[in-house]
């Protein structure tokens, strides 16, 4: 059976390149799946400290992951620049939910329309003595909702 097209670039808001490294290719040629996740950290974290003015070495709060997800359509290879989408799908009062979608650029560095893999990423923001969860702070907060769909 056919798998369903994946998400496309129109989704999302937000967009960051991704170079992939030498050592992100695993023995069998392609960029191994658990490096996927760190460039949803990445494209996550990058938008929340440029937007949102997280603190990560000396906030009060600090999000940490609760649950992420991948689905793989297409593999990458070093040395493709990978172009990482990010929009939020649910804001509550004290987590978030994101999606991201990982773009392929072709060979005149265009990107690709449809994503090469998809990824959900659930963050709690806590305060960072107690690890409690804490409401999202105001300017976090409006960051997150520039990338609501």
């Amino acid at each position: 059976m056919p798998r369903p097209p994946g998400e496309i670039r129109a989704g999302y808001p937000h967009f960051l390149r991704i170079p992939t490294r030498w050592m992100d290719n695993d023995i069998y040629g392609h960029v191994n799946n658990v490096v996927y996740y760190a460039y949803f950290d990445t494209v996550i974290n990058t938008y929340l400290i440029e937007r949102g003015g997280l603190d990560i070495h000396r906030g009060n709060v600090i999000g940490v992951c609760a649950e992420s997800s991948c689905s793989y359509r297409a593999s990458f290879t070093f040395p493709d620049v990978i172009e990482a989408g990010l929009r939020v799908s649910r804001l509550g009062g004290r987590s978030v939910t994101y999606e991201i979608g990982l773009f392929k650029n072709t060979p005149d560095a265009r990107p690709e329309e449809e994503a090469s893999a998809e990824g959900r990423f659930v963050h709690v923001f806590v305060d960072r003595a107690s690890m409690k969860p804490v409401e999202i702070p105001g300017p976090l907060r409006s960051a997150l909702e520039a990338l609501e769909t």
